[in-house]
């Protein structure tokens, strides 16, 4: 339902991509480690496009650990987004199915620089969708003084069938940002990963990978909480390794194989066609992921760095609120009830009389969803991670941007999924943010960077989380305050 409201919104924007055309031209030349790459100046920052960072992962090399990228000769024209991964046609994503997408986009501030803080952004999408085209991160480099790096990676079935490609293709990039920052200004001992949603679950797992080790400096995890446990519901979350492996093999089957090779003959057409309705995430119990994140974070085996991380107030209200708007009508109180009772069970009774103050039926229902599969892993992850490294916890609160093109419900939207990003990065499916907060998450964002705290001169006070805190960062149109998540989320009765 969320797909078909936003393809609806989406269809009253032109382009889908975040950011337009790059218009005038001084071109700029860097030497990166494979060679010499041609970027394009327009207006505040600098941009290079399409930069490989691994070989494609096609025929013997797919499914397999990502190899080193050929090195080329001349200037390599990086004034164009690459092909996106292989993907479904989404609202937030570019349908495609081309598997050489491994590639980096970076934008710097035009005036020149040396040893600025390193942001690579690591884009959301359920691990099934996304491209840098969707994102534009010029807004937030030339205000934050950063060098923004977005990172493609392999998605779907291509980039999870049983292993965790997807994510060593994150990590392989940072290894090129490693080796490349500085060319472009950055200092590649003070990078940041910062990821939201499926970016932000990815960010949690390279915080508890052993082979994430010393590739970042900071983290922020945006709408994706470390503590999420996998379930039918809750897929994005690392799932089991028998539960990857027996999806595996019953799609080998389904498409005809008994062996690998054969299954690297498969089209990716034909593989987007066969796993169209399905989920994919992360895979526990490999080398890059041996441990769940709670579990990491628990004994301790984790890459210990200061982290920023938070959710939004009412991260499902997106969800419902653009239900109700596309289709025109509202979720009735029996629908409302059903979906408790599925999921919660013999526990629904107590869930709908927690939440009999709330009407009409879609807000209590989004509500529920929120605080039950959102807010109360937040606040473990909160704990979580105040135990271990330095932690300063938000959420994102008040009147957020909506849909573009797309009528709102009869009730609040407030602050829903994906629209913490309106305030750092730019998207064309929302309405534009509030200036003033935009300028200050962005000030505090890039302050974090730059010295792993994120208190910006001029704003109130953010101390750092500990386990026992119930307080977040709320961040807010209104104002900016401290505010009581365990109250505002009714977690005495989660817990």
């Amino acid at each position: 339902m969320l797909a078909t409201a936003l393809a609806t919104s989406a269809l009253l924007v032109s382009p889908l991509s975040a950011v337009s055309p790059l218009s005038a031209p001084a071109d700029t030349v860097v030497r990166t480690d494979l060679g010499q790459v041609r970027g394009v100046t327009d207006g505040s920052t600098t941009t290079f496009r399409g930069i490989p960072y691994a070989a494609p992962p096609v025929g013997a090399l797919r499914w397999r650990s990502p190899q080193p990228a050929q090195r080329w000769k001349g200037v390599r024209d990086a004034t164009e987004y690459g092909k996106a991964c292989a993907q479904l046609e989404h609202p937030i994503g570019v349908a495609s199915t081309s598997e050489d997408c491994l590639v980096v986009d970076v934008t710097t501030p035009k005036q020149p620089g040396r040893d600025r803080p390193v942001v690579v952004w690591i884009h959301g999408g359920s691990f099934t969708n996304g491209a840098n085209s969707v994102y534009g991160t010029k807004r937030l480099a030339a205000q934050g003084d950063l060098v923004v790096v977005q990172v493609q990676y392999r998605l779907g079935a291509l980039g999870f069938l049983g292993g965790n490609y997807g994510l060593e293709d994150q990590q392989e990039a940072l290894r090129w940002v490693r080796r490349n920052a500085a060319a472009f200004g950055g200092d590649p001992r003070n990078v940041t990963i910062m990821g939201e949603s499926a970016g932000a679950y990815s960010v949690c797992d390279h915080l508890a990978s052993p082979t994430a080790a010393g590739l970042f400096q900071r983290a922020i995890v945006q709408s994706g909480p470390c503590a999420q446990e996998y379930s039918e519901t809750n897929y994005a979350a690392p799932r089991p390794k028998a539960v990857a492996e027996k999806y595996r093999r019953d799609l080998t089957t389904e498409l005809g194989c008994t062996t690998d090779d054969c299954l690297r003959q498969v089209s990716a057409e034909r593989l987007l066609e066969a796993t169209a309705e399905d989920e994919f995430g992360p895979v526990l119990g490999d080398k890059v992921l041996p441990l769940h994140p709670t579990q990491a974070l628990l004994s301790g085996r984790v890459n210990r760095v200061p982290v920023l991380h938070g959710i939004n107030h009412d991260e499902e209200h997106g969800r419902y609120g653009a239900q109700e708007a596309a289709t025109g009508v509202a979720i009735t109180q029996a629908e409302y009830e059903t979906a408790v009772r599925t999921q919660f069970g013999a526990k629904a009774p107590k869930v709908l009389a927690t939440y009999d103050d709330l009407e009409p039926a879609g807000l209590a229902l989004s509500t529920v969803m929120t605080d039950a599969q959102w807010a109360a892993p937040a606040y473990r992850t909160n704990q979580l991670l105040s135990l271990r490294m330095p932690t300063y916890a938000f959420e994102f609160a008040g009147d957020a941007p909506w849909y573009l093109g797309l009528g709102r419900p009869e009730w609040p939207v407030g602050s829903h999924h994906m629209t913490d990003l309106t305030y750092l990065l730019d998207l064309a499916i929302f309405e534009p943010a509030d200036a003033e907060l935009s300028a200050e998450v962005i000030e505090r964002w890039s302050t974090f960077a730059r010295t792993g705290q994120p208190n910006a001169a001029g704003t109130a006070y953010w101390p750092r989380a500990t386990p026992f805190d119930r307080q977040v960062l709320s961040l807010d149109p209104a104002g900016v305050t401290r505010t009581d998540f365990v109250a505002g989320h009714r977690l005495g009765f989660w817990r």
